[in-house]
Order: structure tokens, then sequence, then C-alpha cells
């Protein structure tokens, strides 16, 4: 079992689980699932429901099963869920929209593979204030909404009896201007963090030996550490900004990744998804895709970069790299970084961009020889459109410059 696999049934699981979410109304537990169900096929998903009863303003749903919608163009077996999910303090409004106060899940204990057999357990798993918003097509304003908050207590998932992934927590919370299940969203602030990380990769050997001689050799076989993100996003420019979303392995290195752009507002949004629901899955025509490039380059032209990073720290996986690929070479580290130095001017002048051998061969050598962080920057001297920026790519050197490109080694984080 790849640990890629195992990986993307928990991704599932937790998505398949935030989609078991949904309010429900006092008055119809059907019409209330059947809601569940339209509003999230925006989205991507779609869900079939198990019997929904109703009691006070509590709906209870006995489990469903969830697949990929078609228009969403990605394939995805479907998954049953035989758990009971129940949605309290449920409430119908006028405009046919529905909130509840919390949504909660029993915890999960099931097997999810039997060659070799794979278990997966979640507990703890709980939203506090969802919204299912009325309209159709779904506006995009309310799938922004879809939940206040949603955590869940320790993950494990187990390959023959040994686990291969854990977590301690999951979270994730947003605030809404002017408030929560508003049709009039001014702006909002999420933020995201998975606690308690560790993956043993240490059987990855017993189907891949050659990339398992690899992590043993670095000293990968067991990680650990944490990933967090933080953003804002306005609704009136669609200025959003991503201020941190980070990987951060212990005694590994960390990965931050930011960005800033502008004119992501909901109009955008709301193309976006009726451009997805015009594909309806199927190959598009010739003349379809040239209308939906057409379509995707108008709308390019509303959205513009600010700044971009992304920035990796290392905590010793750099200084492994070198001393393991140094050895397979058969020379020493010092040796082996300065063979690699001398041939960073030859591999960019391939690229016919010798603009680049000033912004990128001083710091990436500078790295090679004291490994700390090493950052790469986008920053145009004003906002530009992501069409204007894939117009500068016919002149690669004038794209640099229009991305106001840098790159830099063993600086202080900011």
């Amino acid at each position: 079992m790849r640990i890629t696999k195992t990986a993307a049934t928990l991704l599932l699981g937790g998505v398949a689980t935030a989609m078991l979410m949904g309010p429900a109304m006092a008055l119809d537990a059907q019409a209330f699932v059947d809601r569940i169900a339209e509003v999230y096929k925006t989205v991507g998903y779609e869900f079939k429901f198990g019997a929904a009863t109703l009691d006070g303003d509590t709906i209870t749903v006995d489990g469903g099963t969830v697949s990929m919608a078609p228009s969403a163009g990605a394939a995805m077996e479907s998954m049953t869920f035989d758990t009971e999910v129940t949605f309290s303090g449920v409430v119908e409004n006028a405009d046919g929209s529905y909130t509840a106060e919390s949504v909660t899940i029993p915890d999960v204990d099931t097997d999810f593979a039997e060659e070799p057999t794979g278990h997966l357990t979640l507990s703890d798993i709980r939203v506090d204030g969802f919204y299912l918003p009325a309209g159709n097509p779904v506006p995009s304003t309310g799938i922004l909404q879809l939940f206040e908050s949603f955590s869940t207590g320790p993950l494990s998932i187990t390959r023959e009896g040994e686990e291969v992934i854990s977590f301690e927590s999951m979270t994730s919370e947003s605030t809404f201007n002017p408030s929560f299940a508003t049709t009039e969203l001014a702006d909002l602030a999420s933020t995201f963090s998975i606690s308690g990380i560790a993956i043993d990769l240490a059987t990855v050997g017993e189907e891949d030996p050659s990339a398992g001689a690899i992590i043993e050799a670095l000293g990968l076989t067991s990680i650990a550490g944490d990933v967090s993100m933080d953003m804002a996003w306005s609704m009136a420019d669609g200025h959003m900004s991503v201020n941190e979303f980070s990987f951060d392995f212990a005694d590994v290195g960390a990965i931050d990744i930011t960005a800033e752009i502008t004119g992501f507002t909901p109009a955008v949004l709301d193309q976006m998804y009726a451009m997805q629901a015009s594909m309806g899955g199927s190959t598009p025509t010739e003349e379809q895709a040239q209308a939906q490039m057409m379509q995707g380059m108008a709308l390019m032209q509303g959205v513009s970069i600010i700044s971009a990073s992304v920035r990796y720290d290392d905590a010793s996986l750099a200084g492994k790299l070198l001393d393991f690929f140094a050895a397979q070479s058969g020379a020493d580290r010092a040796t082996f970084v300065e063979g690699l130095k001398a041939m960073l001017p030859m591999m960019l002048a391939e690229s016919g961009i010798p603009a680049l051998n000033d912004i990128v061969v001083p710091p990436v050598s500078a790295f090679l020889d004291d490994p700390k962080s090493l950052e790469v920057k986008v920053a145009p001297p004003s906002p530009t459109s992501l069409l204007v920026l894939m117009a500068a790519a016919a002149n690669p050197a004038g794209l640099i410059t229009a991305l106001g490109l840098a790159v830099e080694a063993n600086t202080a984080a900011e």
C-alpha cells in the first residue's frame, strides 16, 4: 500500500465527512438532504443519502455515498458512509437557506483496504456553524461560508497493524464580516492546521526498494511535523492574502508559501463554477475548448498578482542530500558542491535567458555552501494581470522583469 494512496484516502475521508455536515430544516428532512446534494454539486461532489429523520430541530442522516460530479473533471470511486450524522439546532430561513448550530459524526473505526490490510480511526469529528445557501446556481459567497469551524481529534492509519500515518488534531476556522451566513459577505479570514503529524516511511521499500534505500540513507524513515495556513480575503476588490501556508517537519525542513493577489472576486468564482458546470464531465469539442479558453483568458485579465514567495528553511535535509549524492558520485561533499556550482551557469545557459544567471547563481551557490534557507520571490512593480504575464512569457527575459523575480539564500525569515 503506497503512502500516497493512504494519504489520498485520508483526504477523501476528510472531505467526505465535511460534505455530510449540512444544515437541515425543521419542516422537511428530505428537502434538507436534497439541498445538501444540490449545494455540494456546485463544488464538484455528488451525494446520495440514507434515511433522514426529524426530531424537533435535530435531523439525523443514516449514512450515504459520495463521488466526484462529472463536471468536476476528475475520477473518484464512490465511497459509502454507514455512520450516522447528526445536525443539531437546524433552522430553515425565509430565503430557503438552512443553518445548523452543530454537526457531529461518531468516531470512525474502519478497514479501507484488504491487501495489505489498511485500517483508519478518526475521533471527535465536529462542525460548529453550518450554512446551506439558497439560490440556483448557488452563489459563490454562499459557498465560501459553508461552515464556521471544523475540527477532529486524533487520526491513525495502520498497515497490517503498524501505524503509518497519524496526527493529533485538525482544525479549520473562519470569521466572516459582517456576519456568518449572510448574502452580503464583505470579507473573511481563515486558518487551517494539522498538528502532531507522524509519518512512518519505513515500509516504502517493500514496494519501491530504490526509494526505500534513499529514505533510509537520509534518515527519513520516521518524520513528524505540522501544517498550517492563514489567509484573508476581501470580496469587493478580490484582494486575497495567503499570509502563511507552511509544512514544517522537525529535523527535516520547512516550506512556507505566501501570495497576494487582487481581482479574485465572487463574480470570478461564479464564472469559474459556471464554466465547470458547462463542461458536464464530457470531452469538449474543438469549438467548446476554444470558447472555454477565451473565457479563461477573460477571467485572467481581471486577476492580478501583487506578490508571491516560496521559502525553504533547512533543518538537515539539504545537507543529508548533498552528503548522499556526493557519496554516490564517489566524491567528498566539498568537491561535489564545487562541481554543482560550476555546472549552474551551464545549466542556466541552456534556458536562453542570460538574466537568470545573475539572479540564480549567487544565492544558490551560497545555499549549497551553507544550506540554511532558499527563497524564490515574485513582486511585479505594480499588480499585473495573469493574462499580461502569459503574454510576457513569449519573451522570457521580459517575463522576469514583469514578475520582479528574485532568489535569496540564507536570509532571516520575515
